[in-house]
Order: C-alpha cells, then sequence, then structure tokens
C-alpha cells in the first residue's frame, strides 16, 4: 500500500495556529459509520450523543514545558528540547535527558551550554536520530523538570508559526494542556489534542449521565510527528512510547458489554494504548500495567477495544491518518478514500486543522 494514499491537499489557511476562544466552542464534526452520513456540531453538543453506559478512555499526560533557552561560552543562543531522561548515567546532582539541540552543529560532543543561576550542561553523547543526550548540572536540590515547568516554553507543533509573544506563551501552558493532565505525569512531548476541548462543566454534564471516564497514560514523543516514509506504508517504521494502564481501566476494556455500552477512545493515543494492551495481554494486571507501543494501525486493521473515537483532523501523509482511516471502515481499505471526502467536506466548510483545530467524533 503506497502512502501517497494518505496524502492530500491542506490548504495552510485551515492550520489553527491559536486555539479556539472557548475550549469546548471549538466545532465537531460528527461521522455515522452505520449509514455514513456527518452532522456539522459543536464540541459542547457532545453531550448529545453520550449514552449512560458509555466508557470513556483518555489519556493524561501532561506536556512538560520543554522547549529550554541557554547560551554557549560565546554568547550564542541554545534551545533545548527535553525529549525524555535517561536516568542510567545520572549523578549526584547531575541529571542527563536526551534532547533536540539548536542549533546541532555548533554543539557537538563535549560542547556546554548554560543558563546562569538554573544550571550548566555539555552535550555527552549523539545518536542516529540526531537526538543528543545532555548531562544538567544542578544546584543542590533542584531538577530538569521543575527548571522546565518554571522557565520552560511549551513544545508547539513545527506548524503552528507565529512570532513569539509573552502573553501567547503563558496562554499556551494552559490551553495546550488538557484540563485532566496529571500533575505527576509530565511525560508528553505533545498534548494528547483530541482532550483539549473538554471544559470541567462539560465533563461533569457527561458524568452525570452515567458515563465514566478511565485515565491511562500514554508518553506522547516527538514521533507523533514523523511523516509516513516514501514507498509503502508497511514498511515505515513506527515509533514507540511507553504506556500506563491502571487496574479500573484494565476492568473497564475487559469487562462484558452491557447492551447499548460503547468504549470511547479521547485521541488517538488512548486508541493506541487501548488496542496494544489488548494485544498483548490477556489479562488484569493489579499493579497495573505497563508497556511500550510498538504497534501501528492503517488498513484494513480492525480494533478489539474501541467503538468510538473523538480525535482532531491529522497531517496528510501521517501515521495518524492511517490509524483514523482504518477505524472507519475496519477490516477493509475503504476507509481512505472515505476520510479524505470528509476531509474535502471540512476543508470546503472551514474547519480548523491539526492541534489547536476542531474536532470528530466517529460513531
Amino acid at each position: 500500500m503506497e502512502t501517497s494514499l494518505f496524502d492530500y491537499d491542506l490548504p495552510r489557511e485551515r492550520i489553527a495556529q491559536q486555539p479556539a476562544a472557548e475550549r469546548d466552542a471549538s466545532r465537531l464534526l460528527v461521522v455515522h459509520r452505520k449509514d455514513r452520513t456527518i452532522e456539522h456540531r459543536h464540541f459542547s453538543d457532545l453531550i448529545d450523543y453520550v449514552r449512560p453506559s458509555d466508557q470513556l478512555f483518555r489519556n493524561a499526560a501532561r506536556v512538560l514545558p520543554a522547549r529550554i533557552f541557554a547560551c554557549r561560552p560565546t554568547g550564542g543562543r541554545v534551545e533545548c528540547l527535553l525529549l525524555r531522561p535517561d536516568s542510567s548515567q545520572a549523578e549526584t546532582n547531575c541529571e542527563d535527558w536526551w534532547c533536540l539541540l539548536k542549533p546541532g552543529r555548533k554543539l557537538p560532543v563535549g560542547s556546554t551550554f548554560a543558563l546562569e543561576g538554573a544550571f550548566s550542561a555539555t552535550v555527552a553523547e549523539k545518536n542516529e536520530q540526531a537526538e543528543y543526550r545532555v548531562r544538567f548540572e544542578l544546584p543542590q536540590g533542584a531538577s530538569v523538570a521543575r527548571i522546565a515547568e518554571s522557565l520552560g516554553k511549551m513544545p508547539l507543533p513545527p506548524y503552528i508559526e507565529r512570532e513569539r509573544e509573552d502573553n501567547r506563551d503563558r496562554a499556551d501552558k494552559d490551553r495546550y494542556q488538557t484540563i485532566y493532565a496529571h500533575s505527576e505525569k509530565a511525560v508528553a512531548a505533545a498534548a494528547p489534542t483530541a482532550g483539549l476541548h473538554f471544559t470541567e462543566a462539560l465533563t461533569r454534564r457527561i458524568e452525570a449521565t452515567g458515563a465514566i471516564f478511565h485515565d491511562l497514560t500514554l508518553h506522547v514523543g516527538m514521533g507523533t510527528f514523523k511523516p509516513l516514509d516514501e514507498g509503502s506504508v508497511e514498511n515505515h517504521e513506527i515509533h514507540r512510547e511507553i504506556y500506563e494502564i491502571p487496574v479500573d481501566a484494565q476492568r473497564a476494556l475487559r469487562q462484558a458489554p452491557e447492551a447499548n455500552q460503547r468504549r470511547i477512545c479521547v485521541g488517538t493515543t488512548s486508541v493506541r494504548t487501548v488496542e496494544d494492551y489488548l494485544r498483548k495481554t490477556d489479562r488484569i494486571h493489579d499493579s497495573g500495567f505497563m508497556d511500550e507501543a510498538g504497534l501501528f494501525l492503517y488498513p484494513p486493521a480492525t480494533f478489539s477495544g474501541v467503538d468510538a473515537l473523538i480525535t482532531n483532523f491529522h497531517m496528510p501523509k501521517s501515521t495518524l491518518l492511517c490509524l483514523v482511516s482504518a477505524f472507519l471502515s475496519p477490516g477493509n481499505t475503504d476507509g481512505i478514500d472515505w476520510l479524505k471526502s470528509i476531509y474535502a467536506e471540512a476543508i470546503r466548510m472551514e474547519y480548523r486543522f491539526l492541534s489547536y483545530g476542531d474536532a470528530m467524533l466517529i460513531l
């Protein structure tokens, strides 16, 4: 299957550069798979589609404000994007992290940079993916994560192109984060964006129907932005991401469904977590289940634990587009053309695409 099948023309003006004024004021394109119809609604209308027996699974990972700015000894500026910690090399008052660095060509192994009063850092290693292992020397009692929370900027996707503004940066720390992100789960390099549309009020209204939310965690990595390799979809090397599923979510996934009960995933990260888990184990793990997802879902994939999906509009030639195409028509490949037809209608109707854009509900 050629990757070109998952390409489409996305006008630049349809890429949302900032979120809607209110989270649930985003638009919602509702897809009814049974009769192949669509509706144009707003996200606040999600309550109209929820059943009392529904189980909703959402990714509660928190986005770390991972873009840190520092200086080289020459005075040159360094942008350091934290990816993941590497504690295997840590020493007292030191932490090792894998990072992306700009300008990488001026930061070979052994070079240094620093932020006065916060840390000094040494480039210790560079891997084949052009990621750098950086050793941070810290003041007593400090940590890289706390420095990021205090001084870092949110790692907005590269397609959000706008001039830096201090007030916008502050707003991003709120709006590029779900309202239910767990403070102790600051493990995401990108937001699970389907969840950005939920408000406290809408969540309470959904829970009042009898529907139940279940939190799980997928450590969203930068690989989520990697486009499909040229050639065949089957040969694309999918990125890997750690996930955690607590006991209550495992039970909800494995219990015999009641009449009309649906398992609704909020976002593709939740789908990836649920489907990887169900493929790897056939029991409930009392201490929680943790593993690494290397699952690549594309047509004609089938789904074991997802009956409905809330998702944003995705980039051309992305693995996320493959997943949504498969979910539209499980076990078949006709979801590819159908999704492109739906996207063409969304573009015509001036929906906003990608991370800060509008949403779809696939029933």
